[in-house]
């Protein structure tokens, strides 16, 4: 009980640190899209930005070569420039304004011309700027650069310009400045509004994956609550099948486990009443014997002696019986294999002919060959022999005859035959017939026949020969049934063998009975 108790806490406990399937399932649907929302944002935003920053800088080379075709194609009603400066004034007033930017004319590295209209960028007391270009820029060069201090981050295009002839000074320089913080923060507004709207679609994602993995998995709550409520004692729950799906399909599954089990352990149970039941009147007639025994009168105790010896062959009888059955259905109840059924049913007569009372005869046998376990047949066979030397007068008549896809094997005697009412018991474990009484025998032989012809995917029944008498008929497919296949690449478990019992329907076989030859 303690042991119990320490099981249960161990599975609350379990189930207490666990994380269930919904969430798993919810938090990975979860992170899968926000991992892919990121990544497709994140790829538009660099692609987007390289894009600004190409754009920028196509701008840039745009406009010296604007400043360039300025300088060198002066107006003609004014003629030639009379000095840099005054070209330098011009391309800084014919600049074409843009989004962001500034620009500016230096000579002598100080600031000296603004454009005459207002830009986003005032570049006219930028003095720390102008010093960094006239440090950058080498005489009759131009330069495209980046200018990132006191908080800002400008791209920057530098370009000399010089006049032949003119003046001192003779070089002077052009700046033109597009702020990247302020080109940049054109796109975060789409960006922010990604970022919303992936929030958004992660939450709704989130809510609709929990919604739906509640519905999907409540018949797996359902049948864990089934499951904890079903013991030994109390098999009679099912689960409720809902929808056509691959979860309806399980609760089918387990409600065919709890089947099989239900009959399993109510054949467990009736196994144990029917033993106890066999053993118990030996016992009590051996335990009764033996107290009225008179130890002292030498033939009393030889009398009760071998009555003893008797009924404990008998219990032995049993317990070999119930070892024969139990490995019936072992893992591996059968081991099929190609057989020529003719060949097989003349070794059966062989074997027959040595069982002390019987009178065998071998009717035409069909031929061809079958998947079949020949030690597990000729074991079926000789029980139904066994079966006419103990309960008719020992003369039989065996063969076997072509079904279409099945093969049938048949024991045929000529004793009084087996009542109707009794051909629907006959094959039940320790069922001995009214006349059987004083016959010897566990109850178990035509039992384990049923549970052979099962195993090979097949039925037996008894129906009533022409011309009197019984026949026993082994109707066993030609592929051996669920065993049939052979083994794949590793090890299998072969099929359950149907649990013991009576048949459902005394004639199963749709073939028709043979008829025995006289």
């Amino acid at each position: 009980m303690a042991a119990g108790n320490k099981d249960d806490s161990g599975r609350r406990r379990r189930r207490r640190f666990a994380v269930s399937v919904r969430t798993r399932i919810v938090a990975t649907i979860t992170v899968v899209i926000t991992v892919g929302l990121f990544a497709v944002g994140l790829s538009v935003y660099l692609v987007e930005r390289q894009r600004i920053l190409e754009q920028v800088d196509a701008r840039l080379h745009a406009n010296l070569e604007s400043a360039h075709f300025i300088v060198e194609s002066p107006d003609p009603e004014a003629g030639p420039w009379a000095s840099s400066s005054d070209a330098l004034a011009v391309v800084v007033q014919r600049m074409s304004p843009d989004d962001n930017t500034g620009a500016m004319g230096l000579v002598n590295g100080v600031i000296t011309f603004v454009p005459g209209f207002d830009l986003d960028l005032d570049l006219q007391y930028q003095g720390m700027f102008a010093a960094h270009v006239d440090r950058e820029l080498d005489p009759g060069e131009a330069i495209i650069g980046t200018y990132a201090e006191r908080g800002v981050a400008w791209r920057y295009l530098a370009t000399t310009v010089s006049v032949e002839g003119s003046s001192a000074p003779e070089e002077v320089v052009f700046v033109m400045v597009y702020d990247l913080h302020a080109e940049l923060a054109e796109f975060n507004e789409p960006v922010r509004m990604f970022v919303i709207a992936s929030l958004i679609v992660i939450v709704v994602v989130a809510a609709t994956g929990t919604i739906v993995a509640t519905r999907l998995l409540r018949p797996l709550r359902q049948m864990r609550t089934t499951a904890e409520r079903i013991s030994a004692q109390n098999l009679n729950e099912r689960l409720d099948i809902v929808g056509n799906d691959d979860v309806a399909e399980l609760a089918e599954t387990m409600n065919a486990m709890l089947d099989r089990i239900d009959a399993a352990l109510d054949s467990q149970r009736q196994l144990l009443s029917d033993v106890g039941h066999e053993l118990k009147t030996p016992i009590t007639i051996v335990r009764g014997n033996i107290e009225v025994m008179n130890p002292d009168d030498p033939t009393d105790a030889r009398e009760t002696r071998a009555l003893a010896m008797d009924e404990l062959d008998r219990m032995a009888d049993l317990v070999q019986d119930l070892a024969g059955a139990a490995a019936l259905h072992g893992p591996r109840p059968i081991d099929p294999h190609a057989m020529d059924v003719a060949e097989l049913l003349a070794q059966i007569a062989r074997k027959a002919s040595g069982i002390d009372g019987a009178d065998v005869s071998v009717a035409d046998a069909a031929g061809g060959t079958a998947m079949l376990d020949s030690a597990r047949i000729t074991q079926a066979m000789l029980q139904l022999a066994q079966n006419v030397v103990t309960h008719a007068d020992g003369r039989m008549e065996i063969g076997v005859s072509d079904a279409g896809e099945h093969v049938q094997f048949w024991v045929r005697d000529f004793g009084p035959g087996v009542p109707e009412h009794a051909k629907s018991q006959i094959f039940e474990r320790f069922h001995r017939g009214s006349n059987a009484a004083d016959k010897p025998g566990s109850g178990l032989g035509l039992n384990i026949v049923q549970v052979i012809a099962r195993a090979h995917g097949g039925t037996v029944r008894v129906a009533d020969a022409v011309g009197g008498g019984a026949v026993f008929v082994l109707s066993l497919p030609r592929g051996a049934g669920p065993t049939a296949e052979p083994p794949p690449d590793g090890p299998v478990i072969p099929p359950r063998p149907p649990l013991p019992g009576p048949d459902p329907d005394p004639n199963p076989d749709p073939d028709p009975t043979p008829t025995p030859t006289r």
